[in-house]
């Protein structure tokens, strides 16, 4: 098995309640290769002793995990991202399964995040648009909610069993220089703030509004350059917002056109 397929995928947890879980979920980590836990404002001591007691021989994992106080903390350095959500949401990014997203966190070998959200709730809609894909595990209707622990090893084990398989040919693509989610979420703060500005936004629709632009943004896998040349346009855009005479008064002072001419 080539481990290096796994050593840089992130398992965060935001906001875990449960020290149970925590360390239920560094022992099925340690089972399955993945190394780097990462957790959210924790509501339990990932250290304690029922913790411990229950990771078993993944210890090491809870002692080197990284706590952080955001979800966007927890995503420096990423350039893929999938969030988990047990509920159907009104998102126009569609739900996949383990089997069919989780091989994106694996091709081209890049810094990515597998999101779980807090025993109790989930993930929140705002939560959920920091990644760029979204991963549901079927189950029965009847009773579809699995355990936070259990999901992190059915995922796992997905990870696992993906990463074990050989590499086909046409798999061994270059690494690609995509910009990091906090370098992408610098520009979606900064084109909210512009859209604002310009009117082209309305407080009570920008949350909606800005789904669909990271939706698009998302899918265009921009590299630094790209993502630098959009907020230069940004950064333009702001200087004549502030220097430039306001729409109204431009209309006003139009000179006529010959066809206006008394």
């Amino acid at each position: 098995m080539n481990t290096n397929r796994l050593d840089k995928i992130r398992i965060v947890l935001v906001e875990p309640a449960g020290p149970l879980n925590v360390g239920s979920i560094a022992r099925v980590m340690k089972n399955m290769g993945l190394q780097h836990l990462v957790i959210v404002n924790p509501q339990c001591d990932p250290l304690s002793e029922p913790a411990r007691i229950m990771a078993v021989h993944g210890v090491d994992i809870l002692e080197s995990a990284q706590q952080v106080n955001s979800l966007p903390e927890a995503l420096i350095g990423c350039q893929r991202a999938i969030a988990t959500t047990a509920r159907t949401r009104h998102l126009s990014t569609p739900l996949e399964s383990p089997k069919t997203i989780l091989p994106k966190l694996l091709q081209e070998n890049l810094p990515s995040a597998l999101i779980f959200g807090p025993e109790d709730r989930g993930l929140s809609n705002t939560e959920l648009n920091y990644a760029q894909w979204f991963l549901r595990i079927p189950s029965n209707p009847n009773y579809p909610s699995l355990n936070l622990a259990q999901s992190v090893a059915v995922c796992a084990y997905e990870l696992y069993h993906t990463a074990s398989a050989p590499i086909k040919p046409s798999e061994e693509t270059e690494i690609q220089n995509i910009a990091t989610l906090d370098m992408l979420e610098g520009y979606y703060q900064h084109l909210e703030r512009v859209l604002l500005q310009m009117g082209y936004l309305y407080p009570h629709t920008t949350t909606a509004r800005m789904e669909k632009f990271r939706q698009v943004y998302n899918r265009a896998s921009l590299t630094p350059e790209e993502l630098a040349l959009l907020r230069g346009i940004l950064g333009h855009t702001e200087w004549l917002l502030q220097h430039l005479p306001p729409i109204s008064s431009l209309k006003s002072n139009k000179k006529p056109s010959d066809s206006e001419q008394p």
